[in-house]
């Protein structure tokens, strides 16, 4: 492909694409947040009830292993809803540091990136 016919956005079909694999993984997301909070909630319930063999160390830090797993999804949640609004907005799949569109390969195994491999990889030098 020549420098005057690079693309510099995907087109609505590859959007919409896209937009079902990052809705499938909000899905996800959603549901593995509702089972830690919904875990949570069971362990504030039955503090009470100790699980035989556990004393309170590992209560605690389970319980702060399952608040950190919600907080990265909630986050994730958030990488994913915003991703939808840039299909919406026709800026998905932009590097936000090279303004090149980022390889349909990375975006499907990362859908809520906002960085080209390469603007990742200056960046993780620095």
């Amino acid at each position: 492909m020549d420098q005057k016919a690079e693309k510099t956005r995907y087109s609505d079909e590859e959007l919409e694409e896209f937009r079902q694999i990052i809705e499938k993984k909000l899905g996800r997301a959603k549901a593995q947040l509702d089972f830690y909070r919904n875990q949570l909630s069971e362990m504030a319930d039955n503090s009470d009830a100790k699980i035989k063999g556990l004393d309170d160390g590992i209560g605690t830090a389970e319980n702060e292993r399952m608040t950190s797993l919600a907080a990265r999804q909630q986050k994730l949640i958030q990488h994913l809803e915003n991703a939808l609004i840039r299909i919406q907005n026709k800026v998905y799949g932009v590097c936000r540091v090279t303004g090149q569109l980022i390889s349909k390969e990375r975006l499907r195994a990362v859908p809520h990136a906002t960085l080209s491999i390469e603007a990742k990889q200056k960046r993780s030098k620095k």
